[in-house]
């Protein structure tokens, strides 16, 4: 099983008079996130099913993310959304059939999750996951902790670079 962690895009910044939760990708954000999703493309990135937490920020970068490269609709993951543990997504995970998993959320919660996967606890291994970066793991059926290997990681600068050239 192939799982792709995707940290949401560029969002609206936190303030005192904005609540965390209905926080949206900006436009510049949306942008910058069709250019890594073509850069997905170039890689043939392709999935079997989307899970995103349920937030708007995850959710609107999941969205863009079926849109763009023809993936399946998402589908959500309380898990996922901040404060939900990596133990909660792992068991969701495991219960999965797919061949290729999207799995889109926020940092630290898909650091934590990578590092259960690949380490065996949520602390063990740190990981730049940039905002629209991805971490490739790849793990058997019936994932469990320390199951998995990392494949690739790419830093959403790397993404857009990958992309088709502008015109």
């Amino acid at each position: 099983m192939d799982i792709y962690l995707v940290r949401h895009g560029v969002a609206e910044p936190r303030g005192a008079e904005i609540d965390d939760a209905p926080r949206r990708l900006t436009e510049d954000g949306i942008a910058r996130l069709r250019r890594v999703a073509d850069g997905l493309s170039r890689l043939g990135v392709e999935v079997d099913a989307v899970l995103s937490s349920p937030y708007p920020r995850a959710w609107e970068t999941a969205e863009l993310l079926s849109d763009e490269l023809g993936w399946p609709a998402p589908a959500e993951l309380v898990a996922l959304a901040p404060g939900g543990s990596a133990a909660e997504c792992l068991a969701a995970l495991s219960a999965r059939a797919e061949a290729a998993l999207a799995v889109v959320g926020h940092e630290p919660n898909l650091s934590e999750l990578a590092s259960l996967l690949l380490a065996g606890a949520e602390s063990l291994l740190r990981i730049d996951l940039r905002k629209a970066g991805v971490v490739c793991l790849s793990g058997p059926p019936g994932l469990s902790p320390g199951s998995c290997v990392l494949r690739w990681s790419a830093s959403p600068r790397m993404l857009r670079r990958l992309a088709r050239p502008r015109l």
